[in-house]
C-alpha cells in the first residue's frame, strides 16, 4: 500500500487533506514554515562559505583547500549520518529529533562564529552542524510525507521545500556576501544560529502524526560501517591533487567496508534482526533511478557552486558582495522553475520534468565554458548560473517525490534518510571532486576542466532520468466548496 493510498487520503479524510482557502490552508502554511525553513538553513549551510573562501582563509591563516575541506567534511557528515538519523527519528519521535537537530545546529554555528583557527571552525561547522543536520533533515521529509497525504498536495508541500532547499543552496553565496562585505563572515554563522532560533520556536506547535516507538532495534554496527565507508570515499576523493597512491588506497578501502556493510545488513536481515537499511529500499528500480538523479542534482550544484564562487574570487578577484551578487542569477533561475513545481507537476510528467532540467542545467555549464576566456565582466557569468537555476530547481521537487512515493508510509523513515544521504553525498563529492580539480591550480584551465566533469556528470543523470518510468502528470485537485454567503 503506498502512501499516496494510506487510509483516508483517496477521500480527502487523512491527517492534512486537500483544503481550500480556509482554515486549512493556515494549517498548511503553519506546518510548512518550520520544516521549509529548516531545509532553507541546512542548505544555505552548504554553499555560503564559497563566498568566504579568501575572508576565511586570511582570517584564519589557512588556505583555500583547507576551506574546500571544511565544506567537503560538513556535507560528508551530514551524508553519513542521514540514515541513522531517519531511524532515530522513527524511534525517538520526529518533532523531538528535529528539535534536537536544531540545537545542536545553532550550538555549532556559535562556536563556528568564534573560532579562533580552522581546526574549531571544522568542529563547530562541519561537525555540529553536520551532526544537527542529519537529525533534523529526515524529520522534515518523514512529517512532511505523512502529514500531507494527498498527491497535488504533498507534491505542493515537497515543491515548496525543496524551494527553500534550492533557495537556501543559491542565495547562500548572495547572503553570505552580503553579510561577509558589510559585518564578518563570522556574523553569517550567527544569521545562522538566528534563523535556527526562530524555527525551534515555529515548531512548537508541530505535531507528530505517529507516536515514536522506542522499541526499535538500532543497528549500530551498520551504522558505523555506512559511515566510515562513505568517509573514506569521500577522503580519497579529497586526496587526488596530493597523492594518486593515497587516494587509490582510500577508495579501496572505502569501497570495502561499504561491501562489508551490505553483507551485515543482509546477516542481519536473515537472522530476523532489524537492519540500519533493509535491501527491500534497494529492490524498487523507480527508487533506485530517482535516488541516482537525486545524487547527480546536488553533486552538479554544489560543485558548480564550489568551483565558480573560488575561480571568480581566486582569479577574477572579485569580493564576497561581487561574488554573491552574480550568483542571483542562480536564485532567480531556482525561484523560478521550484515555485513552479506544483503547476509544472500537473501538465508534465515526473520523468520529463527530471530529464529537462538536467538538459538545462547541462547547456548552463555550456555556457559558462563558452564565456570563461571571451569575457571578463562581471556579468558573462551570469546567463550560465540563470539557466542552471532553472535546471535545477525544475528537477529537485519531482525526484524527491518519486523517491518518497515509491514507498508505504511504514518505510518512510528508512527512505527519507537514505534519500537525504545520497543528496548530501552527492553535494560532497560535488564538492571534493570538482574542488579538487580546481584548487591545484585554480585558472581558466582546471576551471575548464572541473565544468567539463560535471557535465558529463549531468549527462548521466539524465540517461538515468530518461529510464524512469513513464507516469501521467499529477491530477488536478477538485475544486474548493464554495464559501457559504
Amino acid at each position: 500500500m503506498s502512501v499516496a493510498s494510506t487510509p483516508g487520503a483517496a477521500d480527502g479524510q487523512g491527517p492534512l487533506p486537500e483544503a481550500g482557502p480556509g482554515p486549512d490552508r493556515s494549517r498548511q502554511r503553519r506546518i510548512l514554515a518550520p520544516l521549509a525553513l529548516a531545509q532553507f538553513i541546512c542548505s544555505f549551510a552548504g554553499s555560503n562559505m564559497n563566498v568566504m573562501i579568501k575572508d576565511i582563509s586570511k582570517d584564519l591563516d589557512t588556505t583555500v583547500q583547507g576551506v574546500q575541506t571544511a565544506i567537503t567534511i560538513f556535507l560528508l557528515v551530514m551524508a553519513a549520518l542521514m540514515i541513522p538519523g531517519g531511524i532515530l527519528a522513527d524511534r525517538y519521535g520526529r518533532k523531538r529529533c528535529l528539535v534536537i537537530g536544531l540545537s545542536i545546529y545553532g550550538v555549532g554555528a556559535l562556536i563556528s562564529a568564534a573560532s579562533p583557527g580552522l581546526g574549531v571552525l571544522i568542529l563547530g561547522n562541519s561537525i555540529l552542524e553536520g551532526i544537527g543536520t542529519a537529525l533534523l533533515i529526515p524529520p522534515v521529509y518523514i512529517l512532511t510525507t505523512l502529514l500531507f497525504t494527498e498527491v497535488t498536495s504533498r507534491a505542493k508541500a515537497f515543491g515548496t521545500i525543496m524551494a527553500f532547499a534550492g533557495i537556501g543552496a543559491a542565495t547562500g553565496p548572495l547572503l553570505g556576501g552580503l553579510i561577509t562585505s558589510a559585518i564578518s563572515w563570522r556574523a553569517a554563522f550567527v544569521f545562522q544560529a538566528v534563523v535556527v532560533a526562530v524555527i525551534i520556536v515555529l515548531s512548537r506547535k508541530l505535531e507528530d502524526p505517529l507516536p515514536a516507538d522506542p522499541s526499535l532495534d538500532f543497528d549500530t554496527v551498520g551504522a558505523i560501517l555506512s559511515a566510515t565507508g562513505l568517509v573514506l570515499v569521500v577522503c580519497g576523493i579529497l586526496a587526488a591533487d596530493d597523492n594518486l597512491w593515497l587516494m587509490g588506497g582510500l577508495l579501496l578501502v572505502g569501497a570495502l567496508v561499504l561491501v562489508a556493510f551490505f553483507r551485515w545488513v543482509k546477516r542481519r536481515e536473515r537472522t530476523g534482526a532489524q537492519p540500519l537499511l533493509p535491501t527491500e529500499l534497494f529492490r524498487n528500480r523507480t527508487s533506485n533511478l530517482g535516488l541516482i538523479t537525486q545524487h547527480t542534482q546536488w553533486l552538479m550544484l554544489m560543485g558548480v557552486s564550489f568551483v565558480v564562487a573560488a575561480y571568480l574570487q581566486v582569479v577574477r578577484g572579485y569580493n564576497a558582495i561581487d561574488t554573491g551578487i552574480i550568483f542571483t542569477a542562480s536564485t532567480v533561475g531556482l525561484l523560478i522553475s521550484s515555485l513552479g513545481a506544483e503547476r509544472f507537476a500537473k501538465r508534465r510528467e515526473q520523468r520529463t520534468l527530471i530529464m529537462a532540467g538536467f538538459a538545462v542545467t547541462v547547456c548552463g555549464i555550456g555556457v559558462l565554458l563558452a564565456v570563461a576566456d571571451v569575457s571578463s565582466k562581471a556579468w558573462a557569468s551570469t546567463p550560465g548560473l540563470l539557466l542552471i537555476g532553472l535546471g535545477v530547481g525544475l528537477m529537485l521537487t519531482p525526484s524527491v517525490n518519486v523517491v518518497q512515493s515509491s514507498f508505504p508510509e511504514d518505510m518512510q523513515g528508512e527512505i527519507s534518510g537514505l534519500s537525504r544521504s545520497v543528496s548530501n553525498l552527492g553535494s560532497s563529492v560535488g564538492t571534493a571532486l570538482a574542488g579538487t580539480i580546481l584548487v591545484a591550480d585554480p585558472s581558466a584551465g582546471p576551471y575548464a576542466v572541473s565544468l567539463v566533469v560535471l557535465a558529463v556528470i549531468g549527462l548521466g543523470g539524465l540517461g538515468a532520468a530518461a529510464r524512469l518510468p513513464r507516469t501521467p502528470p499529477v491530477p488536478a485537485p477538485p475544486p474548493a466548496p464554495a464559501p457559504h454567503p
